[in-house]
């Protein structure tokens, strides 16, 4: 699971966010009021003129200086949708300009349906996804569709890249770490002697892939949902661009593509959760433009057991959750791209994990670290807004 990235979209010196909802911020980016968190994207939207024309805050929005009304009202409001899909919202934003609303909003329709494809073609919690039968099946070959076979392809090249940081085999280690399982109560860390006898089932070489089809050796389970969101943003954003939309956004979960501008062509602007701060806060922020955007971190997903944190990002080397970061953000031209490198450079830390970026043309990365300093790779290193340092906390 991702962290759900706080996403921009300017009006003037006012602007948007999404976060489950289109939220106003004034114009020297100020802290939020209070939300209505489950409100949808639409309702914000239409709320957005005369949010930026009310002279008294709201419970969604914040106070707007005067001077945005003016570069506000010469902009169209936003086309959005935001539907459950994948556990996590998937949501659209597109400006009108030469398109109408009904012709976006067909668009949005066909990006979707692609979505839901993928899905059940790729997804662990789908039990007639390939990955879901090759887990059922081991040691059986199995023919793959061009869908599945590329992203495996991407997995096993991405994780072998990364020495397995990134390794779709940890989802052997599943059944042992149940987060915010509602069976566990107290939850609790498994013992050291679980961990280790799977450890031996655990590796890409435990994968085989020849051609179109493909198989898993017994005792091993593979889980593409590390990549799964980015692989399906990626196809949802071909999709609008064959139907014309040029200046948009899509995101699923933690995991977003920019495309465009803004209509001033300004570039869309997203935040940077805080991890140890407020669900709603944010301590950093950059600017996207024909970008991805991902984010992992150890604040989706964990419990606390003798008051250490247990989180889902696995060390698929040690069987435990990776210790050196507490999140990463990655930018990279394809969101299968950032989705796969959040989670190598969260588990190999800064150090490895930026040598590991580097080979990466047009991709960058922020990093806070266990210690819990901000660690920016060099084509960031002035683009990086830094509202304030990350909260501290365990």
């Amino acid at each position: 699971m991702r962290a759900n990235p706080r996403i921009f979209v300017g009006i003037g010196v006012a602007t948007f966010v999404v976060v489950g909802a289109l939220r106003l911020y004034d114009a020297l980016g100020a802290r939020p009021g209070k939300h209505k968190d489950d409100a949808s994207l639409e309702e914000h939207a239409s709320e957005a003129s005369a949010a930026v024309r009310s002279d008294a805050a709201s419970s969604t929005t914040a106070k707007a200086p005067s001077p945005a009304v003016e570069v506000a009202e010469r902009w169209p409001n936003p086309v959005t949708l935001e539907v459950p899909r994948m556990g996590t919202r998937v949501r659209f934003v597109a400006y009108p300009g030469a398109r109408d609303e009904g012709w976006i909003r067909a668009a949005f329709a066909d990006a979707l349906a692609r979505m839901d494809e993928l899905a059940a073609k790729l997804s662990s919690y789908e039990t007639t996804s390939v990955p879901s039968r090759l887990n059922a099946e081991p040691e059986r070959w199995l023919l793959l569709d061009d869908d599945t076979r590329a992203i495996l392809e991407k997995a096993l090249e991405l994780g072998r890249a990364s020495g397995g940081a990134f390794d779709i085999t940890h989802q052997t280690l599943a059944p042992l770490w149940r987060f915010g399982s509602a069976s566990d109560r107290e939850p609790a860390p498994p013992t050291r002697a679980e961990v280790e006898a799977l450890l031996p089932f655990i590796g890409l070489d435990r994968v085989e892939l020849d051609g179109t089809r493909a198989r898993v050796r017994t005792g091993t389970r593979i889980g593409l949902d590390g990549i799964t969101k980015g692989y399906i943003v990626d196809a949802a954003v071909e999709v609008l661009r064959a139907r014309g939309l040029r200046d948009f956004l899509v995101q699923a979960g933690g995991d977003l593509y920019g495309a465009g501008a803004r209509p001033d062509g300004s570039p869309w602007t997203s935040g940077i959760r805080d991890p140890r701060g407020p669900e709603e806060s944010f301590f950093a922020r950059l600017r996207i433009g024909d970008q991805a955007f991902s984010t992992a971190g150890d604040y989706a997903r964990f419990f606390f057991h003798e008051g250490r944190r247990y989180h889902h990002i696995l060390d698929t080397k040690s069987g435990t959750p990776a210790r050196r970061c507490r999140s990463v953000t990655v930018l990279a031209p394809t969101a299968l791209l950032a989705d796969a490198l959040d989670d190598a450079l969260f588990v190999l830390g800064p150090e490895e994990g930026l040598a590991l970026l580097a080979r990466y043309p047009n991709a960058e990365a922020v990093l806070v670290d266990a210690e819990n300093r901000v660690i920016v790779s060099e084509g960031l290193r002035g683009r990086l807004e830094v509202l304030h340092e990350p909260t501290p906390g365990p």
